[in-house]
C-alpha cells in the first residue's frame, strides 16, 4: 500500500516487489542494488532457492522480499568460493540454501483439515460464492458444462455452478467439509460430491469435464505438489477445456494458505495453458484486498 497525491494505492508486484539488478559485497555486508538507485542490505543467511533456480531473500532492515535477476546471480556466483545444489561457501564458511518452498506434509492429511473445520478455524470460510466466481460467470455465458471443483471445502462454489445450471463434481478430501456441503445444499441434485485426495482420483474421470475451478486448492496443497496440481487440471479437462482461477498473490511460506506471485503462476501454467484473462481482482473482500489473482486460461 502506497499513497499518492493523498490517496491511497495498492502497488501489485508481478514479481517479488523487489528485483535485484546487482548484487554488492562490502567488508562484511551484502547489498542488492535496484533500478533508481536504490540500494539494501541483506543478511546473506535469509537465501533461498526456488526451483527455476532463482535466489530470492529478504532486506535487513524491513524484511522486503526480493529476487536477483539472472544478471545479479551471475555477480553473485562470481563472489563465492564454491556452490553447490544446496550451499555456498563465502570467505571459508559454507551457507545452507534451502529450497524455496518446503515440503509440509502435514497439508496432506484430511484429519487436520476436518479438525478445521470443526473448530471453524480454518479462516476462509466466506458462507457465500468466491465474489470473482459472482461476477465472472454469468459474464462467460458458459453453456451447460460439465464443472469440477477441487478442494470445495463445504461447497459454496460448487452450490453457485450448479444453481447456474451446470452439472458440478466437487472434491475434498475433508470428510467434515463433504459432509457439511452435502447438507447445506442437499437440495442440489446436479452436484455429485467426492471424499478423496484429489491426487488419487480415478483415471476414469480424466478428460471428462469442460471447466475447472480453482479456489483455495492452489493455496493449500503442499507447495512442493503444485506442478503435479497443473498437471492434474490438464488431464482433467477435456481438449481446449478451461480452467478458472483465482490465486492468492502474496508473500507466505510457513502455513496455507501459501502466497504465490504472478511469476510463478504465470510459470506454472504457461506449458498447458493458453491466457485468456489476466487480472488483479478489486472487489476482493477486505481481507484478501490486492490478494487475489483472477485468471481465465485454456487447455493447450
Amino acid at each position: 500500500m502506497t499513497v499518492v497525491n493523498d490517496e491511497s494505492m495498492i502497488v501489485e508486484a508481478f514479481d517479488e516487489p523487489y528485483v535485484a539488478d546487482e548484487i554488492e559485497q562490502l567488508g562484511d555486508k551484502w547489498l542488492i542494488h535496484l533500478p533508481y538507485q536504490l540500494s539494501f542490505e541483506f543478511p546473506i543467511e535469509s537465501l533461498s532457492l526456488d526451483e527455476w533456480d532463482r535466489f530470492h531473500g529478504y532486506t535487513k532492515e524491513k524484511k522486503i522480499p526480493f529476487v536477483m535477476s539472472r544478471n545479479a546471480q551471475d555477480e553473485f556466483f562470481n563472489l563465492l568460493q564454491e556452490f553447490d545444489d544446496e550451499s555456498i561457501t563465502f570467505e571459508g564458511r559454507t551457507y545452507k540454501i534451502p529450497a524455496y518452498f518446503e515440503s509440509r506434509p502435514q497439508f496432506q492429511e484430511p484429519q487436520r483439515w476436518s479438525q478445521a473445520y470443526q473448530t471453524g478455524g480454518d479462516g476462509w470460510e466466506l458462507n457465500q460464492p468466491a465474489p470473482a466466481l459472482i461476477d465472472n460467470l454469468p459474464k462467460l455465458k458458459l453453456p451447460r458444462s460439465r464443472i469440477l471443483v477441487l478442494g470445495c471445502g463445504t461447497g459454496n462454489d460448487a452450490a453457485f455452478f450448479a444453481e447456474s445450471g451446470h452439472v458440478v463434481t466437487a472434491v475434498d478430501f475433508a470428510p467434515e467439509a463433504i459432509n457439511s456441503a452435502k447438507k447445506k445444499y442437499a437440495n442440489l441434485s446436479n452436484i455429485k460430491w467426492i471424499e478423496s485426495d484429489i491426487f488419487k482420483l480415478p483415471s476414469e474421470m480424466h478428460g471428462q469435464f469442460d471447466l475447472i475451478f480453482e479456489h483455495t486448492c492452489f493455496c493449500a496443497v503442499n507447495p512442493t505438489q503444485r506442478k503435479s496440481l497443473v498437471d492434474l487440471w490438464s488431464r482433467l479437462l477435456i481438449p481446449s477445456g478451461f480452467l478458472m482461477g483465482i490465486f492468492f498473490t502474496m508473500e507466505r511460506k510457513e502455513a496455507a494458505p501459501f502466497g504465490a506471485t504472478e511469476w510463478e503462476i504465470r510459470e506454472r501454467l504457461k506449458n498447458k495453458f493458453r491466457t485468456l484473462e489476466w487480472r488483479r481482482w478489486k472487489k476482493s473482500i477486505p481481507e484478501r484486498s490486492g490478494k487475489e489473482l483472477f485468471v481465465l486460461a485454456q487447455r493447450k
